[in-house]
């Protein structure tokens, strides 16, 4: 079921804003501003402007950076309450997109209009605030992210990966995984049948089960 956007909704996801005039909110939630996309949408591309700054109230976004040789590294997730911080980077630094956002599931947001986003940055300082702090734990993830990449094994990274999804049965493709992690799909079905000789999975048509949790944790911890 879709969630119903109203001043309460945007003001409970978004605690910065919740603290504005209810004027000044209802401004903000003009019919125009709220959008619904389906799972697979390119919410933002590569070399596109930024016209605005997304509020996501349901769904997820992946942002994803493309290679000169077609390969794709997943940068980060974007889930209700939070936002992007290329969009933001995008807005405060005039410049156009250099990755992309796409819809993993169908989506509700709140595009702020850029003098808006502008007008918050300038006069509402917990909104401020919350730009900023996304910059410092985005720039932390993406910061790992950079360590895993440059110094951590692709099986290691691999075990992680299957292990951040919590889940016992993952309904996931090899080629999937292949582009979370920035390498091809080959490899990572050459690991993945390494992984279920050791016992640590079983595969299925596009399905993964985690048979053996503490052996994939240690995996993912050398």
């Amino acid at each position: 079921m879709a969630v119903t956007l109203d001043q309460t909704t945007l003001g409970n996801l978004y605690p910065a804003l919740a603290s504005l005039p209810a004027g000044r909110l209802a401004t903000l939630l003009q019919p125009q501003a709220i959008m619904h996309l389906p799972a697979g949408t390119q919410v933002f591309a590569e070399h596109q402007p930024c016209q605005g700054f997304p509020l996501l109230i349901e769904g997820s976004i992946k942002v994803i950076k493309l290679a000169a040789n077609g390969r794709e590294l997943m940068l980060y997730r974007v889930a209700p309450g939070g936002s992007c911080i290329i969009t933001s980077s995008c807005l405060l630094g005039h410049t156009d997109y250099n990755a992309r956002g796409i819809a993993e599931t169908p989506l509700t947001l709140l595009a702020l209009p850029v003098k808006d986003f502008s007008a918050l940055m300038v006069e509402h300082p917990p909104f401020r605030d919350f730009v900023f702090h996304l910059f410092a734990d985005r720039i932390g993830e993406l910061m790992q992210l950079v360590e895993e990449v440059a110094f951590a094994r692709l099986d290691q990274r691999l075990a992680k990966l299957i292990l951040a999804r919590n889940e016992t049965t993952l309904s996931v493709t090899h080629q999937q995984l292949a582009d979370e992690l920035g390498s091809v799909r080959e490899i990572v079905s050459r690991l993945l049948k390494g992984f279920a000789a050791q016992g640590l999975v079983t595969l299925g048509r596009e399905q993964l089960t985690i048979t053996d949790r503490e052996s994939l944790q240690k995996l993912a911890a050398v």
